[in-house]
């Protein structure tokens, strides 16, 4: 059965969809029959990132309240036969969505695949906390800057309370996902160091993503950076953060400011 993963976070534009579809995709390179499922109903993103886009006939929202079965809505990747997308709907808002219905849907997913990845919208209204219900772990995803981190540790008291999991007494499984990461900058104190962003909320940390222009060509060309640029710096932390995901002990490293070197951040590991 399907492990249900969340990638969350308070705010907005920290690359929440962008880390849904790489994930994804690097799970499924790994071998691991994938879905990611786009929860943000209204602003639908995360089939423009899969290159998916024209292939869009039904949606979350029509399977949830039973207009089309779900394998009507599933679409699957051309490039990576293991990786499926259940798009949101662009034209309905996230009152559609009721919590019969996702529970229900999450629930043939977990038959179907490996990793169920809900993108969720950012905030804490309705859809994000649908997006997060039913998971069985979280990745929270937050930039180094003080907005972000306090917003992100607003999602991990939601995690811990609003979840099936925390409703039955159990720990809920999290990770931080640290994007858009620039050494030059915190090397200048202009933006929080990845000790600080630790300190403040308190989870193991999944992986740091730096800051490239590979990232925003990649979503430009619909695809995952993990599949478009599978050499690239943040491409290549992806895929660590995705062989953690599964269990694997990879050592954390942070991008350095010359170079492209990297230093081995000590005492960081992730179970």
């Amino acid at each position: 059965m399907a492990k249900v993963l969340v990638v969350t976070s308070g705010k907005g534009g920290v690359g929440k969809t962008t880390s849904t579809a790489a994930l994804g995709a690097a799970l499924a390179q790994g071998g691991e029959n994938v879905v990611v499922v786009d929860f943000d109903v209204g602003l639908r993103n995360l089939d423009l990132i899969m290159g998916a886009e024209r292939r869009v006939v039904y949606d979350l929202i029509n399977v949830v309240q039973g207009d089309a079965k779900l394998n009507q809505a599933l679409i699957r990747d051309k490039r990576i036969e293991n990786l499926s997308l259940l798009p949101a709907s662009q034209t309905r808002d996230k009152d559609a969505l009721t919590p019969e219905g996702v529970e229900r849907v999450i629930g043939e997913l977990r038959e179907k695949f490996d990793w169920v990845i809900c993108d969720s919208p950012a905030g804490i209204e309705k859809g994000a906390l649908l997006a997060m219900r039913h998971a069985d772990m979280a990745v929270v995803v937050t930039n180094p800057e003080v907005s972000s981190v306090r917003d992100s540790d607003r999602i991990i008291g939601m995690l811990d309370s609003k979840t099936v999991k925390a409703e039955n007494g159990e720990r809920m499984e999290k990770h931080l996902l640290l994007t858009r990461y620039d050494p030059g900058r915190a090397a200048r104190n202009e933006m929080l160091k990845t000790e600080d962003v630790l300190e403040i909320l308190s989870i193991p940390l999944l992986g740091i993503i730096p800051e490239s222009e590979e990232v925003l060509r990649a979503s430009n060309l619909g695809a995952p950076v993990t599949l478009n640029s599978p050499t690239s710096a943040p491409a290549r932390a992806y895929f660590d953060a995705a062989r953690r995901l599964k269990g694997e002990k990879v050592e954390i490293v942070v991008p350095m400011q010359r170079g492209g070197l990297m230093s081995k951040l000590f005492g960081r590991r992730v179970a």
